[in-house]
């Protein structure tokens, strides 16, 4: 059961761009992820409601697996 933990793919993600003249759906998956400012980042597990956060915020964040 061990392994099956330590193979989830963990994302980061990064806020490159301001959320300053976004819609309110993207304020708020901004807010979802925990982001908030450019340049901050969190980390979070990989799985298709993340992935699905990331895709209506992908123009204003990167994405990179650790």
């Amino acid at each position: 059961m061990t392994n099956a933990i330590m193979s989830e793919k963990i994302l980061r993600i990064t806020q490159v761009r301001s959320i300053i003249g976004g819609t309110k759906k993207q304020r708020a998956t901004i807010q979802a992820l925990g982001l908030g400012r450019p340049n901050y980042h969190v980390d979070r597990q990989d799985n298709p409601c993340t992935r699905g956060q990331i895709r209506v915020v992908q123009h204003l964040v990167k994405v990179e697996e650790v």
